[in-house]
């Protein structure tokens, strides 16, 4: 009989604080993709890392700039949506404003997408090259006020590492 594997809020709260959890993903992060030749295996990587480190996270992913939209790429959690335009949700507005933004409540957010029903509170900070957005990291979680601070600057941090795994 095949072992159920456990999904976002299914396996629980780690002990380690954020912080500590933080500066691991980001020192795991710089090994993990250094000398990969293919983004979205990166990226697919990456994914994995931080869903391990944050499996209170319910959905981890990102979306690639693709001229005038964001495109779903390497993702962790339920099905999500393809396609986002320039300044549409959370994502699109991160994208069109190149700022991190944080949600506390996404029902609150004017606009904001709903690939998911369980989505409470959300976070997309943008990844740059050469100052350009090429692509979104997108967390969200089943919890209102999930994301603070702490989170968007450990993510700005690993959004600075991922830019070398862009071809």
């Amino acid at each position: 009989m095949a072992e159920k594997i456990p999904g976002g809020s299914e396996r629980g709260l780690t002990d380690s604080p954020r912080t500590e959890r933080y500066r691991d993903l980001i020192t795991q992060s710089k090994s993990l993709i250094d000398g990969i030749p293919d983004t979205v295996s990166a990226l697919a990587n990456l994914t994995a890392l931080i869903k391990e480190k944050f499996p209170e996270f319910f959905w981890v992913g990102f979306y690639l700039v693709k001229g005038d939209s964001l495109i779903l790429g390497p993702f962790q959690g339920t099905a999500a949506c393809f396609r986002i335009g320039k300044g549409k949700g959370v994502c699109g507005t991160a994208w069109a404003e190149n700022r991190t933004m944080i949600v506390d409540d996404v029902t609150d957010f004017p606009g904001h997408i709903a690939c998911s029903t369980l989505s409470k509170s959300e976070i997309v900070v943008p990844v740059r090259q050469k100052g350009q957005v090429v692509a979104v990291l997108d967390i969200d979680s089943t919890q209102k006020k999930a994301f603070g601070e702490q989170d968007g600057h450990g993510l700005e941090q690993l959004s600075e590492i991922i830019t070398t795994s862009f071809k």
